[in-house]
């Protein structure tokens, strides 16, 4: 390490809130999927700023959009209409099959929205404020205290509590254990179509419809949160299109703007017309003109680009070199995922392999202690996976 980085890494250990445990390198620009430190070192990026550079870096039509809105207009508020956000919105429309749009900040934003639009739908059914959400164990849905509430592992939000009550937690693709907890109470059930932070984990096409069938016969809102597994990741725009469900609400962030900070929360009709009015949510930044932008270039870009099919070949291949590797070491006791959102289930702590590998110039994160998680920009290559791989094995030993 140069003496350079060093001195930004120990000035940010003073300035910064140590929220995160960092690896000790000051990233600096990318092209493609690959990118730069300080002192110039190559990494090929397989996180993708955690799924959110689907494009890859340096694309210059998604650069050159957002410079353009840049020379226009950045900001204005919500209390008037602009053109990026009303195109972002008729394409997401399109591409989503959902009929109405909220853009927030962030995921978590997202999340709280998709929350509280449950809420209000309830509260307007029956006139009730004593209503149960139904979440999952092992799922993440964010830091804020909504999100917080409903994302199922106790250790995140022990020292934050009293958080929002009236949450239980089912096992995820346990329909029985959905089924145990729902009753006349019950306004939502929230879940993530692939569970990510919790380790990779797909849900069924029985789970998945069998909860759509508990929704139906209950009125229960269904929430599906596809802030990482959605925008063509697993092969479809949106996870859940693959089973031919359809959630009422939903969550979208991460690679919706390809690195601008932005999120949404869409609803069917119905709900709409039930539930959020004007005073109920707000927001300064989300739907801005320069986020907007951005997504109106991405779904552009997703189009033009032919960005799911890309996946669905190139995860085919990373499915099978990531199998390879399982059948070659013992220690490797699972691989499982959906599209290019893979995860490597070890017997073992996975953390010295991460670390091994960014020395190698491979960067990978983990999801839990015992799962390497592979979530790299949507376009890469079958020579990627191969480079991938070439770096990774002798890391494994």
């Amino acid at each position: 390490m140069s003496e350079n980085m060093k001195e930004y890494i120990d000035e940010a250990e003073k300035v910064l809130l140590h929220t995160y445990n960092r690896f000790q390198i000051v990233l600096d620009k990318g092209n493609g999927v690959t990118l730069y430190d300080l002192d110039g070192k190559e990494y090929l990026d397989f996180v993708s700023g955690i799924g959110v550079f689907a494009l890859g870096y340096g694309n210059k039509e998604y650069n050159d959009a957002l410079k353009n809105q840049i020379d226009k207009i950045i900001h204005t508020s919500n209390y008037y209409y602009n053109v990026p956000a009303i195109e972002a919105a008729k394409k997401l429309k399109k591409v989503s099959k959902m009929d109405r749009i909220f853009f927030t900040n962030s995921g978590a934003e997202a999340v709280e929205g998709a929350l509280k639009t449950a809420r209000k739908y309830a509260f307007l059914r029956d006139g009730h404020t004593d209503h149960e959400i139904i979440a999952m164990e092992h799922s993440f849905h964010g830091r804020t205290f909504g999100a917080l509430s409903v994302t199922g592992n106790a250790h995140y939000r022990e020292a934050f509590e009293p958080l929002i009550g009236s949450i239980r937690f089912a096992q995820y693709n346990d329909l029985e254990s959905v089924k145990r907890l729902v009753n006349k109470k019950t306004c939502a059930i929230i879940m993530e179509t692939v569970q990510g932070e919790g380790g990779i984990y797909p849900a069924t096409e029985e789970f998945i419809k069998g909860v759509r069938k508990i929704c139906d016969e209950n009125d229960i809102i269904l929430i599906l949160d596809e802030i990482q597994c959605g925008m063509g990741r697993t092969g479809y725009m949106y996870a859940w299109q693959k089973f031919g469900v359809k959630p009422d609400v939903m969550t979208s962030a991460k690679a919706l703007g390809c690195g601008v900070p932005v999120g949404a929360f869409l609803m069917t009709e119905k709900v709409a017309e039930s539930s959020l009015v004007a005073g109920d949510h707000g927001t300064t930044y989300g739907g801005n003109p320069l986020a907007c932008a951005a997504i109106d270039k991405v779904l552009d870009l997703f189009e033009s680009n032919h960005i799911i099919d890309n996946v669905k070949e190139v995860s085919s291949y990373l499915e099978e070199k990531l199998d390879e590797l399982k059948d070659r070491y013992d220690f490797i006791v699972d691989r499982r995922g959906s599209g290019l959102l893979q995860g490597l289930e070890f017997d073992h702590p996975v953390s010295d392999t991460i670390n091994k590998a960014l020395e190698n110039g491979l960067i990978l994160i983990n999801a839990g202690t015992n799962v390497i998680r592979f979530i790299p920009p949507l376009v890469i290559t079958k020579e990627d996976v191969d480079r991938m791989i070439a770096i990774l094995e002798p890391c494994l030993t």
